[in-house]
């Protein structure tokens, strides 16, 4: 019985003392760009500051449908926020030229 109380105790104790989970997404904004592009053949379709240091991203592939959405800080570390499937394009509206009637 204290063996397994033991062992219980230090499979807990190990899991308690890893990294953070946000710690495996992020990364070297090159090195996360490399991978997007390499593994995923994502590319990026948008994006905009969030902040006055943080800046977000949209990388998604119109071949794979996989799209990942990054926010990135002033000394270039990014972190993935948001991943996902089945991707779309949408164009934007084209109002015609004109006066309505």
């Amino acid at each position: 019985m204290f063996r397994r109380i033991l062992t219980a105790a230090v499979l807990f104790g190990m899991a308690a003392t890893g990294p953070p989970a946000h710690a495996a997404s992020c990364g070297d904004r090159e090195t996360v760009i490399n991978r997007l592009e390499t593994q995923f053949s994502e590319h990026l379709v948008g994006g905009g500051l969030q902040s006055v240091q943080s800046v977000v991203e949209v990388w998604a592939s119109q071949e794979t449908g996989t799209f990942t959405v990054l926010v990135t800080n002033t000394q270039g570390i990014s972190c993935v926020v948001s991943t996902g499937s089945n991707w779309f394009h949408k164009e934007p509206r084209i109002e015609p030229a004109g006066i309505p009637s």
